[in-house]
């Protein structure tokens, strides 16, 4: 019969998730019941003229989220070497919340479970209510609600996204004939771009290009399109 294995949580002093946070990783006595994961995308609404609805035009896919939650219970029934509920919160927050000196904000965190579920984040938020206390008033039993957003470092983002984004920096070739709004067509598939293409190479002129070899096409703001 296979060994239960706990969800944990390792500290990262690293946005690459390289260099481990001093000290053990924070294993939970009690496996969550439910793990929710979350994935969204942002749309800007475009009504085209003389049409009775708008359509959705792509803007971003925000951070996938992570959520559940876990109980310590510090009776002694669950793990009777684990009985002072300030030392839990306190070993938990360390890696998850406390202000790190050194890195300058709080660790980049991992949270594993077994095979499956492996998630490189930062804290979005922890909730913590007290349900069992001792006579003297001393907490024996927390539910704790986590919350975290996957974290992608700005390296591992440029070299994952697609080479015709509008968030990257790109020197075109100007193709006799063709106008600004054509070439923001061919880089992005979005001739909508041109304004700021324009603006950021200080043109008067979008349609004839004569006389201009390259053009630099800047990271785009879709909401300034």
């Amino acid at each position: 019969m296979a060994s239960l294995e706990l969800m944990k949580i390792t500290g990262y002093t690293d946005e690459d998730f390289q260099n481990k946070f001093s000290g053990n990783p924070y294993a939970f006595m009690i496996n969550p019941d439910t793990v929710k994961i979350q994935k969204n995308i942002e749309y800007n609404e475009q009504q085209a003229p003389a049409t009775s609805s708008a359509s959705q035009k792509y803007k971003s896919t925000p951070s996938n989220k992570l959520s559940f939650e876990i109980v310590i219970d510090c009776t002694g029934i669950v793990d009777s070497g684990r009985t002072d509920m300030a030392t839990e919160i306190t070993a938990l927050e360390t890696i998850i919340y406390t202000y790190n000196g050194k890195i300058h904000r709080p660790n980049f965190v991992k949270v594993q479970w077994g095979q499956n579920i492996t998630f490189n984040g930062v804290l979005d938020s922890i909730d913590i209510s007290f349900t069992l206390f001792k006579p003297d008033g001393s907490p024996l039993r927390a539910k704790i609600s986590l919350s975290f957003s996957q974290y992608i470092s700005p390296k591992t983002v440029t070299m994952t996204d697609a080479p015709e984004s509008p968030d990257l920096t790109h020197i075109v070739n100007v193709v006799e004939g063709m106008s600004l709004p054509q070439l923001c067509k061919q880089v992005w598939n979005d001739d909508s771009y041109y304004i700021q293409v324009a603006g950021f190479n200080k043109l008067n002129k979008f349609r004839n290009l004569n006389g201009i070899d390259k053009l630099i096409f800047p990271p785009i703001n879709p909401s300034n399109s």
